[in-house]
């Protein structure tokens, strides 16, 4: 299969893109200033893996379509793959602490682990450890 794409960038609505910087930085998330100001800012979640954090207002001039309303329902889950289940724990644990909540409790199914958390908006992130034998090459 070929690769389609080099980089993936997410935009999400944000209703203060200053406080969602403070909490995903408690998170341990690092933000690209080179993409980051008053009405946008760019998470760094991998190589080549970044989540913009879009003022709501500006977020509007995107799309002709409705924002969601985070508290009644769910417009997308986003999933990060980590290489332990202590940072599963580790990163939800610090969502969690900077204000964050938890939609469900964690999951174990044996060979994959996963814990989610709400951010400040409502948006839904789902970490995730999978036992490297459990993945077919």
């Amino acid at each position: 299969m070929a690769t389609v794409a080099k980089n993936i960038f997410v935009n999400a609505s944000v209703r203060n893109v200053k406080a969602s910087i403070a909490f995903f930085e408690a998170v341990g998330f690092e933000f690209n200033k080179q993409f980051t100001d008053d009405n946008a800012a760019c998470l760094v979640i991998g190589e080549n893996i970044f989540a913009m954090l879009v003022q709501e207002e500006l977020f509007k001039t995107f799309t002709n379509k409705e924002i969601v309303n985070t508290a009644t329902s769910a417009e997308s889950i986003y999933a990060l793959g980590v290489g332990s289940r202590e940072e599963v724990d580790g990163i939800v644990s610090r969502a969690l602490s900077a204000g964050g909540s938890a939609p469900k409790e964690p999951v174990d199914h044996g060979f994959m682990y996963s814990a989610s958390f709400q951010d400040l908006d409502g948006h839904l992130w789902e970490v995730l450890y999978m036992e490297p034998s459990a993945v077919a090459e």
